[in-house]
C-alpha cells in the first residue's frame, strides 16, 4: 500500500499580545520571549529592536530612521500520516514570515520565509540521536544516516503546495556561527549582507542543513560585531531583493542578540579571524529577559517527545516515504 505524508500550515501574528499554541516547541526564540510576568515587555523590546535595526540598514530615503515596520507571521507546519494510526497533525516546522510595511507608500513587502527554524525531529536528532550514538566516545562521530529523515522532510514541504501559499521564493534560515569553528574574513563585501566571512570547515550543523538541501555562507551586516549564518538553497546575493534581506538580517540578528550576547552583544566587532566563544566576558546584555538554561532542558524534553510521538510509531511508513522520496 501506497503510504504518504501531507503537510499542513497555520499562521499566528508574533506581536506584544503572543501566547504560544500547545504544539510550539517551547524552545523557540519567539516562545522563550512571550512566557513570565515581562513578556510584554520582552515582546515589546524585541519588536522595537527589529524595527530599529531594520531602518538603520535601510536608511536612503529614510532620515528619520522610521520609514520601515516588521510584521512577524509564525508559519506553524503539523505533518498528517496517511495510514489511520491516528498522527494527523504532527508539529513538524515551525519558521518565521516577515513582511514590512513602508509608511512612506503604504505598500506592504513580502519579505523572507525562514529566518528561525523550529523541528522537533532536529531536536531529536540532537538530543536523543547524537548523544546515544557517542555514549562510550571520547571525541564526536556523526552516524552515517544523521539528518536524512529530518532533511527529506524538509524538502518534502518546500516541494508541497502548503509551502507555495506562504512563500513563492526558497526559504533562508539564519542561524548564529558555530563557536566550534573559525572564520576568516574575506574581501567579498556586499552592499547589505556587509563583508564575508569563511569557515575553516563545516560544522555539524552546516552538514545538517546540507542534508536538508541548504548550503550554508557567513556574511557580517554593516555595524554589526559578528557574522551571521545564511542557510539558503538558491543565490544567496541575487535572488533576494535588498529589502527582502535586511528583514531577515534585522529579525535574526535581533534574536541573537538576545539569546547569544556573548557573540552578537559584544562591545568590539569580529576581526580578520573570527573564533566565536560563549565564554567570552566582554558583552552588553538587552533589556529583553531569555531563559537560556531552560531552552538547553526542553531540547531533551522534546527530542524525547518526538521519538515517542512520532519517530517510533511512525518508524516504517517514514523510512518508507524517506527512501522513496530520495529516490
Amino acid at each position: 500500500m501506497r503510504r504518504d505524508l501531507a503537510c499542513s500550515i497555520t499562521t499566528v501574528r508574533f506581536d506584544d499580545t503572543y501566547c504560544p499554541s500547545d504544539n510550539t516547541r517551547a524552545t523557540t526564540n519567539f516562545a522563550n520571549l512571550a512566557r513570565g510576568e515581562l513578556r510584554q515587555d520582552n515582546l515589546r523590546n524585541a519588536l522595537s529592536m527589529i524595527d530599529n535595526r531594520f531602518n538603520a540598514l535601510a536608511d536612503w530615503d529614510n532620515p528619520g530612521r522610521d520609514r520601515y515596520s516588521v510584521e512577524l507571521d509564525i508559519i506553524s507546519v503539523a505533518l498528517s500520516v496517511g495510514d489511520g494510526r491516528g498522527i494527523d497533525a504532527f508539529p513538524l516546522i515551525e519558521i518565521l514570515k516577515p513582511t514590512i510595511l513602508d509608511r512612506l507608500s503604504g505598500k506592504r513587502i513580502d519579505g523572507i520565509a525562514g529566518n528561525n527554524f523550529s523541528s522537533y525531529v532536529r531536536d531529536y536528532d540532537f538530543s536523543v540521536v547524537l548523544p546515544r550514538h557517542n555514549r562510550d566516545r571520547k571525541d564526536l562521530k556523526v552516524p552515517e544516516d544523521f539528518g536524512e529523515l529530518h532533511g527529506n522532510l524538509f524538502k518534502g514541504f518546500l516541494d508541497s503546495a502548503a509551502y507555495r501559499q506562504c512563500s513563492g521564493k526558497p526559504p533562508v534560515i539564519c542561524l548564529s556561527v558555530s563557536a566550534s569553528r573559525t572564520y576568516h574574513r574575506t574581501g567579498n563585501r556586499h552592499p547589505v549582507l556587509g563583508v564575508e566571512y569563511r569557515q575553516d570547515d563545516l560544522s555539524v550543523t552546516d552538514r545538517y542543513f546540507g542534508k536538508m538541501g541548504l548550503q550554508v555562507r557567513n556574511f557580517m551586516p554593516p555595524n554589526a560585531v559578528a557574522p551571521l549564518a545564511f542557510y539558503h538553497a538558491g543565490d544567496l546575493l541575487n535572488d533576494y531583493s535588498t529589502l527582502e534581506l535586511v528583514g531577515t538580517i534585522s529579525t535574526m540578528e535581533t534574536f541573537q542578540r538576545i539569546y547569544r550576547p556573548e557573540i552578537y552583544n559584544a562591545n568590539s566587532p569580529a576581526g580578520a579571524v573570527f573564533r566565536p566563544s560563549l565564554t567570552h566576558r566582554d558583552y552588553s546584555l538587552t533589556r529583553v529577559t531569555y531563559d537560556r538554561e531552560e531552552r538547553s532542558r526542553l531540547a531533551l524534553e522534546q527530542g524525547r517527545f518526538a521519538e515517542e510521538h512520532f519517530i517510533t510509531p511512525c518508524q516504517d511508513i517514514l523510512a518508507e516515504w524517506s527512501a522513496r522520496y530520495a529516490a
